[in-house]
């Protein structure tokens, strides 16, 4: 049977697709090559949609068309090449989605910051009165809520993965924190090709549409100019050099293209500048959204980050303990560790993605005590840092991570587990790594508690 559109991958995105191509008429088929979730089985069983799973038909495959891809299938498999030899067409589920929706997308990519720069700029959405959904790399698939389509606003993560997919699409607010050498394996080992997939957040953008990004960031800001786009270029910075959105002593002072106010610092409840700098990015986009300054203002306050992300976990013995397990490349360590000044014990490893860690030796020389390797391959890391660092240990167990940093930090040391590395070789993904670390430092905690309470028992 010939399918009008072929589902690659029954995940979120995936299932999200089909049910939203179901629901507009269409014949529509899913193919997983690995084992679907129950919860999403169950969806596509529901809405009489056929699938396969642990493996790929191709006759199936090839004859639809049109293919949504997951993100997280490469353009260089095997079957995804065979269909573009063939001339069909492969698009990602925000490609899909956006044909059936009249919403406004504040869209929102970067190298880092990008999940917290959503995640704050849906919360003072919401604050400000507006009528949003969450989607992209985040939440519930926009496919899915677009099967409704009953908000005017949708807030969008946004991964360079979905942007290689994505066409026609148009942000009317694009926000771009930044880009920086990440998930090369992706894309032939070229950091050339990684920027271009980013800059993909600004195609179809019109004016009247306004971009928002770091006016000195030595990537982006350059490609910007020589582009010379029609829309609004709205830049933030850390310094008012070149920057509208800028930090001014211990306030942050905005503006825009139909305001001007200032938020202070104090009242964000985020560490470190680089957050300074989503914050900036976040309340600008909803500024230019039409949300009103006392609304946003009070929104920041109140608003709680994503976990695994410079997350205070526990203080023991003096000994504070963070959660940095979302920092899976270079450059999310450094910015880790520009929020806070030191003594760090470093839990690092995993997959390397191709790490340039030459960037981390001015940190790690001013700051780093020592280092614990956590992976299965250290020698990358070993061999780079070893000659610089007196101590660096490795493990493969978290528990006994967290208990060999107590060892060998003194009071007033940050235990940051700050990877640098994706975490497929001993965890699940990056949020099953940080809950294991989270656990095995409360584990310890109690430990060490309950040794004090016996020992003065005694």
């Amino acid at each position: 049977m010939t399918h009008e559109i072929v589902i690659l991958g029954a995940g979120e995105s995936g299932t999200g697709a089909a049910l939203l191509a179901k629901a507009k008429g269409l014949s529509v088929f899913v193919s997983d090559a690995g084992q679907i979730r129950d919860a999403y089985k169950a969806e596509l069983v529901a809405a009489g949609i056929s699938f396969e799973e642990g493996g790929h038909t191709a006759d199936i495959i090839l004859g639809a068309r049109e293919i949504i891809k997951s993100p997280g299938i490469p353009l260089k498999a095997e079957i995804v090449k065979h269909a573009l030899d063939k001339g069909i067409p492969v698009i990602d589920e925000l490609e899909f989605a956006f044909r059936y929706t009249n919403a406004r997308c504040i869209g929102i990519t970067g190298s880092n910051g990008k999940t917290t720069t959503t995640l704050l700029t849906y919360h003072l959405m919401q604050k400000c009165g507006f009528n949003v959904g969450l989607a992209g790399n985040i939440g519930t698939s926009l496919a899915k809520q677009v099967i409704e389509d009953k908000f005017d606003w949708y807030v969008l993560e946004i991964s360079s993965f979905q942007l290689d997919g994505m066409f026609a699409f148009r942000n009317h607010i694009a926000i771009l924190t930044n880009i920086t050498p990440d998930h090369l394996d992706r894309y032939e080992y070229r950091f050339e090709n990684y920027v271009d997939s980013k800059l993909r957040i600004i195609q179809n953008m019109v004016a009247g549409d306004v971009l928002i990004f770091n006016a000195l960031d030595l990537v982006v800001a350059p490609k910007i100019k020589a582009m010379a786009p029609d829309f609004q270029l709205l830049t933030v910075g850390l310094e008012e050099e070149k920057s509208q959105i800028f930090k001014a002593g211990e306030v942050l002072r905005f503006r825009g293209t139909h305001y001007q106010f200032e938020l202070p610092m104090a009242a964000i409840p985020l560490k470190g500048d680089h957050n300074m700098l989503n914050a900036m990015m976040a309340v600008a986009a909803v500024a230019e959204a039409g949300g009103k300054p006392v609304d946003i203002l009070a929104g920041v306050a109140d608003f709680e980050n994503a976990p695994h992300r410079c997350e205070m976990v526990a203080t023991i013995n003096g000994v504070l303990f963070v959660n940095d397990s979302k920092a899976t490349n270079v450059d999310s360590v450094k910015y880790a560790f520009s929020a806070f000044e030191g003594p760090i014990v470093w839990i690092a490893g995993g997959v390397d993605k191709g790490n340039d860690y030459t960037e981390l030796d001015a940190a790690v020389q001013q700051k780093v005590a020592a280092l614990i390797c956590l992976g299965k391959e250290n020698d990358k890391l070993r061999q780079h840092f070893g000659t610089m660092l007196a101590t660096v240990s490795e493990t493969q167990s978290v528990a006994a991570a967290v208990e060999m940093a107590l060892q060998q930090a003194k009071p007033g040391t940050t235990v940051l587990l700050s990877p640098a590395c994706a975490s497929f070789d001993l965890f699940k993904n990056y949020e099953d790594r940080g809950n294991q670390y989270r656990a095995a430092v409360k584990m310890l905690e109690t430990n060490v508690l309950l040794h004090k309470t016996s020992t003065t028992e005694a």
